[in-house]
């Protein structure tokens, strides 16, 4: 025994030696890294082949592929950007003025990158494509507002350069800490502002420069297959799984409670849609359900990791009907051929999410508490309603640039020939036909 003890001295002694910052250095969580790397699966999922099955029921048929091809392509554009460029500009900081608003190229095509690269306890890796998924999903929400008479060349310009102008700079600004976070202190848990609104705005913009479609208002423009939409808003809900509880980055109470609040709030949405549908219209319809189900999901987005499942709730309640407004009152106020009305889902949907989320973060309500030093609902509110009209802003004015300069370098237009519209954008731009004849 004598031997024993004296052999465990040495080691105490080392282990009371051992500098106690040690304990500290930060360390790959596997659980955590695993999350978020499924939670990025979930991500890429919205886009391939979820928004694309979406968007692509809601077209006519001979359109129906331009759309699967649209989405496929911006998709794997923009992950190139950001492997390019878009990362570095987005987190990372030299701590000057520009800082404020952007960041640098240290880390463009992941320069310094390696495997033992630590992003708090995940994997930089799994950090670049959580992050970079959430860059290509909020560039495929855009064509839902253009299909069936853009041209290619054309979307492909103007995403492209909204990616760098638009994207990029609103997620430093919010997550990369830019004035946004840090000076108004906004909250925005999964891309309320940063992905819909953006969105939102950017496809309201491209609608305008692309003007309506030929035949709107005069013939009868039906989707070809309200299953497949189905389908597609199914795999949406699935991949928002990811996407609003990886947001997290670790698999604890509050990703949980995303979780919960990703299934309640869009549940909540599809029913008061439905309701006020039915109420209005005298028939509840599958596309109408569905819709709501999306607008709960954009709206529960900032929210669902600052505020509880009652939250949840009412968030969605309120979602609902005012997203069927935004569908079918605002759009003709607005007066654009917005075609698969992602301003009226997405951005009403992101605007009211993101002003709930400054009333239902308080305590009192069950919330995790008011950000930084604010104080009240009405200083979070304030918060909240700073960030979403700096986000309509930014986005309007970069995609302003964008279209600008597509229609520039592509002589002055940026839809197809009346001719080309006629046939359908799956023939005369892409040769192919989704279904034989």
């Amino acid at each position: 025994m004598k031997r024993i003890i004296s052999s465990l001295i040495p080691l105490a002694a080392a282990a009371a030696a051992a500098p106690v910052w040690a304990a500290d250095e930060p360390a790959l969580d596997p659980a955590a890294n695993g999350f978020v790397l499924l939670s990025a699966m979930l991500v890429i999922v919205m886009s391939i082949p979820a928004i694309g099955l979406f968007y692509g029921g809601l077209v006519r048929a001979k359109n129906v592929m331009s759309v699967l091809e649209q989405c496929l392509i911006v998709f794997g554009m923009c992950l190139m950007i950001w492997f390019f460029c878009g990362y570095s500009l987005a987190f990372s900081s030299d701590g000057g003025l520009l800082s404020a608003v952007i960041g640098n190229f240290d880390a463009a095509f992941l320069s310094g990158m390696t495997p033992d690269a630590l992003n708090g306890s995940i994997s930089g890796y799994t950090w670049f494509i959580f992050q970079g998924a959430f860059l290509a999903i909020s560039a495929c929400l855009i064509v839902g507002a253009c299909v069936e008479r853009v041209r290619f060349s054309a979307l492909l310009i103007v995403i492209g350069i909204w990616a760098v102008l638009s994207y990029v700079p609103l997620c430093h600004m919010v997550w990369g800490g830019g004035f946004i976070d840090s000076v108004f202190h906004a909250y925005d848990f999964a891309g309320g502002t940063v992905v819909h609104i953006d969105a939102a705005v950017a496809a309201l913009v491209l609608a305008k420069f692309v003007g309506a479609r030929t035949d709107l208002g005069r013939v009868q423009i039906t989707p070809h297959s309200l299953p497949i939409t189905y389908i597609g808003m199914g795999f949406l809900w699935i991949g928002w799984f990811g996407f609003n509880a990886g947001s997290e980055l670790a698999a604890d109470g509050i990703s949980a409670m995303a979780f919960v609040d990703t299934a309640i709030a869009p549940a909540a949405a599809a029913i008061s849609w439905m309701a006020c549908e039915w109420v209005i219209y005298k028939k509840p319809t599958t596309l109408g359900s569905a819709s709501g189900v999306l607008a709960g999901l954009v709206a529960i987005t900032p929210a669902c990791g600052f505020v509880s499942p009652l939250g949840a709730l009412v968030i969605g309640l309120v979602a609902g009907p005012v997203c069927l407004y935004g569908v079918h009152g605002l759009k003709r106020l607005i007066g654009l051929d917005d075609s698969l009305d992602v301003f009226g889902v997405h951005g009403v949907g992101a605007i009211v999410g993101a002003l709930l989320t400054g009333v239902f973060c308080a305590p009192s309500l069950g919330g995790v508490g008011f950000k930084a030093d604010i104080t009240s609902i009405a200083g979070q509110v304030y918060a909240q309603a700073v960030s979403v009209v700096v986000a309509i802003v930014w986005a309007g004015a970069a995609t302003f640039i964008a279209c600008t300069a597509a229609k520039a370098l592509l002589g002055g237009t940026l839809r197809v020939t009346l001719d080309s519209e006629r046939e359908g954008l799956d023939l005369s731009t892409h040769g192919e036909r989704g279904y034989s004849l």
